[in-house]
């Protein structure tokens, strides 16, 4: 069961939860656990559910294909393709779509350094890479000790 008291994130129990079960139960190709399973089995919130898989996904356990769900990647599989990119390629095409989402909208402060290592769980150096990668495509401009903002649509990359 989780711990909500202790000092570990929930999202981190869970995917060591989800793990266990992936090795014990689960074979390549098989189907994870959805997010919104997640959040019922352990009532918890959507981005906790996203964040225990995001860990999976990043240790290279499980990929997801989108429109599809998430699946078990067979061993040193690493992706539907079976090669990795890099870690801050991964959190730069992550906050690339979420701004073609408009989850993040023009002149809007991205989440910052701090807030991103502790979402992805990656060093500092990874984030700022994943930043400078989206300034250098036009995504993002950074503003020196404010932070970095999504560039207006017309600067966008075609």
């Amino acid at each position: 069961m989780l711990n909500r008291e202790g000092d570990t994130y929930l999202y981190l129990q869970i995917s060591e939860v989800l793990r266990s079960r992936i090795t014990a139960e689960l074979a390549p190709g098989d189907p994870v656990i959805s997010e919104a399973e997640i959040q019922r089995e352990f009532k918890v919130a959507r981005t906790t559910a996203r964040r225990a898989i995001r860990v999976l996904r990043n240790q290279g356990l499980v990929h997801t294909r989108q429109g599809e769900g998430t699946f078990v990647n067979a061993p040193g599989q690493a992706g539907p393709l079976g090669r990795r990119a890099p870690f801050y390629r991964h959190i730069a095409a992550e906050i690339r779509e979420r701004i073609k989402r408009d989850e993040f909208v023009a002149r809007q402060q991205i989440p910052s350094e701090v807030e991103l290592v502790r979402e992805y769980g990656a060093a500092r150096e990874t984030v700022r890479r994943a930043i400078a990668l989206l300034r250098e495509e036009g995504w993002v401009y950074s503003i020196p000790h404010r932070g970095s903002y999504v560039s207006p649509k017309e600067q966008w990359p075609g």
